[in-house]
């Protein structure tokens, strides 16, 4: 039987009032409505624009005009799948990606159901490579839940990053983590965690966490109070000695999930990125114009790696921005990783002066274009150190940030966090993509008297505490940049020169380390793809093995979505191939 009953001069139905009566400190149920009102006006608000890497100050591209569906996948993927993935590429390998998907497809609202019924989902993984759209993914449930849309069932969601994580040095309890961007909420905020099995709390990054591999701790907070160090919250939080009935969504790249405490996960969610739909999707909505997308996506459709490349949202948008802006430009249309970057650094060089492109540089004064190249230098140098220090955040009282901090530039390639700590502010830069930093890093090693690394790094598989794959990206940068096409093009367009004595040394030590290794295929495949990088048949011809062996499961994260392509490069080339899988 239905009942009412009258609290402070407030009328209720009889499930508000057990929630009232349950919670004896709460003022009313229609402020705890309103502050839960406030709250999701203030999401909305904070996930209604999209930021690209090249959004101009003041430009406004909304989130709902240009988000395109992820392919979210409920599992892990199986090695089957994986090797099907490996063995096709261009669009029979986008199309595979979607057919092999479809009986485990789930939506952003369907995470936190159950699957089968049989237990309740508290705590999620979602996993995906760089760019994949992990952090996209959170803004869409953001905007969503901000919008009233009835895909999350909760009462309030609280939204973090191990990013501004990252910047807390010293104890503090979970109520302090909330509040550091969401003061509105702390009139209510004793209610909000007292009620915490309609809170959902979304943990972005976890990869990026300074203490990513020191999670499983010994030492638990129970009450959001309690003041501990940030890896302690995190770890009580995630084994459910704090906040018990929260739900969770955290997510990663791969190559950290390893340290997240065991047994804690009640559901993995992969992010396989864009499906070929998707993919021609997204075309249309960054060109508005539905002749210009068309004819844009049939350029990437006959180019396998473009293709491929875009089935990952981050890539995505960087070959629409060189396809327009060498369109514009009339120049030729990327075949590398290497290419598409130097070309976006050109673009993005172009935007920022607003010039035409026919007449970009040619035009500009000698002290504005040598400005232009010492920032790139300035930025590369901060890339370059910090790379080799494992550092993504960069203080402002670093040197090295300093030295960039009065370039209007910087804002395009950098982005600026303001850690607040009592009594004090301190400005935290980072480089908008973890793969800008590393090419940024080339540029530098590549322009300066920088000295090259040792070796080009590559292992079959990751040892605890090694630099697995840490500078593989890197240094197939580095190759592609000392190409002669590359350093043309930066040298043209940039005013930056590689030295001959670096771009010979590096052709020489490309030929000795392949051929030195071509007998183990465990360690050859990351100087394939700097081989693969310097599109010079000459440099593959002198690189002369009675055999070459690659495993084609060595490689990770992009390495196997490019493997084809090298593969056929090489074969073309005249080596002669094993591959062993």
């Amino acid at each position: 039987m239905f009942f009412e009953i009258i609290i402070s001069n407030h009328l209720v139905s009889r499930s508000s009032f057990f929630f009232c009566a349950k919670y004896s400190n709460i003022s009313t149920f229609a402020e705890y409505n309103k502050v839960k009102q406030k709250h999701k006006d203030v999401l909305r608000r904070r996930s209604e624009s999209m930021l690209f890497y090249n959004t101009r100050h003041g430009e406004k591209i909304l989130f709902s005009e240009h988000y395109v569906n992820l392919l979210l996948v409920d599992g892990h993927q199986g090695l089957d799948i994986k090797r099907h993935e490996v063995l096709t590429f261009g669009q029979k390998r986008l199309s595979l990606q979607q057919k092999s998907a479809v009986h485990r497809k789930i939506t952003p609202g369907e995470i936190f159901l159950s699957p089968n019924g049989s237990r309740p989902v508290k705590k999620v993984l979602v996993t995906g490579v760089a760019g994949i759209g992990k952090t996209i993914l959170v803004q869409k449930m953001l905007f969503d839940f901000g919008g009233n849309k009835n895909c999350l069932t909760f009462d309030f969601v609280i939204h973090m990053t191990f990013r501004d994580l990252n910047l807390i040095n010293k104890p503090t309890s979970f109520r302090e983590m909330v509040l550091r961007k969401n003061r509105h909420l702390a009139k209510e905020l004793d209610n909000i965690l007292a009620n915490d099995n309609n809170l959902l709390i979304i943990l972005d990054g976890f990869d990026e966490f300074r203490h990513y591999r020191s999670c499983e701790v010994d030492v638990f907070v129970s009450e959001p109070d309690e003041d501990a160090d940030v890896v302690e919250v995190f770890g009580s939080l995630m084994l459910g000695e704090l906040l018990p009935n929260a739900s969770v969504l955290l997510t990663s790249r791969p190559a950290a999930i390893n340290h997240i405490p065991v047994g804690c996960i009640d559901r993995f969610v992969l992010i396989s990125g864009f499906s070929l739909a998707e993919v021609q999707d997204f075309f249309s909505r960054y060109f508005q114009d539905r002749a210009l997308a068309d004819r844009m996506f049939a350029v990437v459709s006959a180019n396998d790696l473009m293709l491929t490349l875009c089935y990952i949202p981050a890539f995505c948008y960087i070959v629409c921005c060189i396809l327009k802006e060498s369109k514009e430009l009339g120049g030729p249309s990327p075949k590398t990783m290497t290419d598409i970057y130097v070309q976006y650094l050109v673009a993005l060089l172009r935007s920022h002066t607003q010039a035409r492109a026919e007449t970009f540089f040619q035009e500009q004064q000698a002290g504005a274009n040598q400005q232009l190249s010492d920032t790139v230098l300035k930025l590369g140098r901060l890339a370059f150190k910090k790379l080799m220090e494992h550092q993504t955040l960069f203080y402002s009282s670093d040197p090295d940030v300093a030295a960039v901090k009065g370039c209007s530039l910087v804002s395009t390639f950098l982005d600026k966090t303001v850690a607040q700590e009592p009594g004090c502010t301190e400005e935290v830069y980072s480089f908008a993509h973890l793969t800008v930093q590393e090419f940024f890093a080339a540029v530098y090693c590549a322009v300066t008297d920088q000295p090259l690394p040792d070796a080009i790094q590559n292992s079959t598989t990751p040892v605890e505490g090694s630099n697995y794959g840490h500078l593989d990206l890197f240094n197939r940068f580095l190759s592609g940049i000392l190409s002669e096409r590359n350093a043309n093009l930066l040298s043209r367009q940039v005013g930056l020169c590689c030295h001959k004595e670096k771009v010979d040394s590096y052709r020489q030590r490309i030929i000795r380390e392949l051929t030195a290794r071509c007998e183990n295929g465990a360690h050859i495949l990351n100087h394939l793809h700097c081989l693969f990088e310097q599109q010079d048949p000459s440099l593959a011809l002198a690189v002369q093995p009675k055999t070459l062996r690659i495993n084609v499961f060595s490689a990770y994260n992009m390495s196997t979505l490019m493997h084809f392509n090298l593969c056929q490069y090489c074969l073309f080339t005249t080596l002669f191939l094993h591959i062993y899988i």
